[in-house]
């Protein structure tokens, strides 16, 4: 069956942009007809659009302020424009508007990509935690990508019907070409020598932790006089960042397409403070063929091969111990290259784009049934419908 999909989203870049972009594109392919209400800053727009998506701007900012009755109405023109079946609320600031604009008046489904409260002050989280569990009762899904978010969801006391969709990434986009190898991107990417290289693909901000990589960092380079670390991204932290790294360090920037970069390392290296439910870069690189090392958020388990554990989670904030994963895994190239082959059959096996689009038609299914069981008076959290 196919239907109107109506994704609204504020982040307009990086991984949620990344997120909606691949999901329209699969529901585009099999016949959907999609749109894309983003801000026309980023990237989201273009892309969205090369891959077969409407796309229509919402003006709308990251933080809630005098602007939100503006963005609420801004929804409410959108959805009269473009009529859809079911409408796909991604983050929290479409999270609260989009609920606010509807009230439960469409199949509505929600998805937090981390929830509003995981980082924040304690007077922003009780405020937060009694917005989300307000707004439950005009979501009629909610999708976490992980048990691990789902159940930070749970002990908030959020009640809501909660399905766990996990992140999936675009396998032939992903799949290098038959000539690429490491050595070949390095050319490409104008990176000098053949020495183990650490890759860091991220935003520049401190809950991606690249400060306690850089402390890590300076024990690795200690062990390993030849290895070198590239941090790929902007972001708020890249001054400072800049200012304490050693010449061993190198700073690439924000890129649209980083391939190359998980082509050219011979380990990535992720060490967040928190994630918005499981992190795109780790399941990129692996689709790549390359090892992780990744701090122990939540999510961070589920993806990961079990075997890999050993080798690729770290506690967070441990610089020590994250030197020590890292050093392990580029001082020994042969178990590097196993690791990496079992992650990209892993990822092959169970996060492909195209399982998290047929995974979220049964949730667009769901949330329908149960919209049509509020209109004839039923209780909806008494609809029979697939658990998550």
């Amino acid at each position: 069956m196919t239907r109107a999909i109506l994704h609204i989203t504020q982040s307009s870049e990086a991984g949620v942009a990344r997120v909606v972009t691949d999901l329209a594109a699969g529901q585009c392919a099999k016949g959907d007809r999609v749109t894309v209400a983003c801000p026309g800053v980023g990237t989201l727009t273009w892309t969205a659009a090369q891959r077969g998506a409407r796309t229509v701007c919402w003006d709308a900012v990251r933080s809630p302020g005098p602007a939100l009755p503006g963005e609420v109405a801004g929804v409410r023109r959108i959805v009269d424009l473009v009529r859809p079946d079911v409408v796909h609320l991604h983050s929290a600031k479409a999270g609260l508007a989009g609920r606010l604009a509807l009230r439960g008046r469409l199949p509505t489904v929600y998805q937090p990509h981390a929830w509003p409260f995981a980082a924040v002050s304690p007077a922003l989280r009780t405020a937060a935690v009694r917005w989300e569990r307000a707004g439950a009762r005009w979501a009629h899904q909610v999708v976490c990508v992980s048990e691990g978010e789902r159940a930070q969801g749970v002990a908030a006391g959020i009640r809501s019907r909660c399905t766990v969709v996990r992140n999936g990434v675009d396998l032939d986009w992903l799949t290098p070409p038959a000539a690429s190898s490491r050595a070949a991107a390095r050319y490409r990417l104008g990176v000098l020598g053949t020495g183990p290289l650490a890759v860091c693909v991220a935003r520049l901000c401190r809950q991606k932790g690249q400060d306690v990589l850089l402390d890590a960092w300076t024990e690795v380079e200690a062990r390993l006089p030849e290895a070198r670390l590239v941090l790929v991204g902007s972001g708020p932290d890249g001054s400072l960042l800049t200012a304490r790294a050693s010449p061993t360090v190198g700073f690439a920037g924000a890129v649209v397409d980083p391939r190359d970069w998980y082509l050219a390392a011979d380990l990535v290296v992720l060490a967040s403070r928190w994630e918005a439910g499981m992190a795109l870069a780790p399941l990129e690189a692996m689709a790549c063929s390359r090892p992780v090392v990744v701090t122990d958020v939540p999510g961070a388990r589920e993806f990961l091969p079990a075997p890999h554990v050993p080798f690729a989670l770290v506690p967070l904030e441990e610089p020590g111990a994250l030197a020590a994963a890292v050093t392990r895994l580029l001082a020994d190239p042969a178990t590097s290259r196993a690791l990496g082959a079992e992650a990209q059959a892993h990822i092959r096996r169970h996060h492909g784009v195209r399982q998290v689009v047929e995974r979220m038609d049964t949730v667009y299914d769901d949330a329908h049934r149960v919209w049509a069981a509020g209109l004839r008076g039923a209780d909806p959290a008494r609809v029979d419908a697939p658990a998550g």
